[in-house]
C-alpha cells in the first residue's frame, strides 16, 4: 500500500551523524491538543506542559542528545536537536583490540540512535502520556492517531541556518496568525 511513497529524507545521509537538526511534528488532523495563543505567547495546557517535560528528558534516554530551544504549538511541535559524539557503528573500544567481540559505546550494541529513532521514541512516548491523560485526566480525545505518520527535519549545516531557525522558534506564538498550520489563518 505504501510502496510509491518518495521519502522527503536526504538520500544517503547518515541521520545518525552528530550535528544540529531541526524537527517538526504535527498532531493528526491539525487538531489544537496542546493549549492556545494568547496575545502572542503560547498558553500551554496540561498536555502542552507534559510535552514539555518529556522533551528534556529525552536527553536521559538517548546519551548522545542535547535537547536544544523548541516550541510547543497548539497542534504542532518545534526544535532543534543535537547528537552529540554519537559513536560509530560496531566501533572497537581502543582497550579491547585483541577481543574477539569488541566493546562499543552509546546505545546497545554500539548503535547511535538516528533522529528517526530519537522521534519516533518521543512520538511514541507523547502518545502513551496522552492516552492517559485522556483516559484520567479528561484531556480532549483524538482519532486514532495522535501525531501525523512523518515528521520534517532540516539538517542545520552553518551557524547562520541555526541562528535564523532558533529565531524562527521564538518567534513562532506571534506569528500564529499566518501559520501555514494554524486551521484558522488569515490570508496575507
Amino acid at each position: 500500500m505504501y510502496k510509491n511513497r518518495k521519502s522527503i529524507r536526504l538520500k544517503h545521509y547518515d541521520y545518525s551523524r552528530s550535528g544540529l537538526y531541526f524537527i517538526t511534528i504535527c498532531v493528526n488532523h491539525g487538531i489544537s491538543l496542546f493549549g492556545h495563543i494568547n496575545k502572542n505567547s503560547m498558553i500551554l495546557n496540561d498536555a502542552g506542559k507534559m510535552i514539555k517535560k518529556c522533551y528534556y528528558e529525552l536527553e536521559g534516554r538517548f546519551k548522545t542528545l542535547k535537547c536544544h530551544e523548541m516550541v510547543i504549538m497548539p497542534n504542532h511541535f518545534h526544535c532543534i536537536i543535537e547528537i552529540v559524539g554519537a559513536p560509530l557503528v560496531g566501533a572497537q573500544n581502543s582497550n579491547n583490540i585483541n577481543n574477539r567481540h569488541p566493546q562499543t559505546k552509546g546505545q546497545p550494541q554500539g548503535i547511535a540512535p538516528t533522529v528517526g529513532d530519537i522521534i519516533g521514541a518521543f512520538k511514541s512516548i507523547i502518545t502513551n502520556e496522552y492516552i492517559y491523560g485522556v483516559k484520567h485526566k479528561n484531556w480532549q480525545p483524538f482519532n486514532k492517531k495522535l501525531w501525523q505518520r512523518n515528521y520534517w527535519e532540516h539538517v542545520i549545516r552553518d551557524e547562520e541556518s541555526y541562528l535564523k531557525l532558533l529565531e524562527y522558534i521564538k518567534n513562532n506564538p506571534q506569528k500564529w496568525e499566518l501559520d501555514s498550520l494554524n486551521p484558522n489563518r488569515k490570508q496575507q
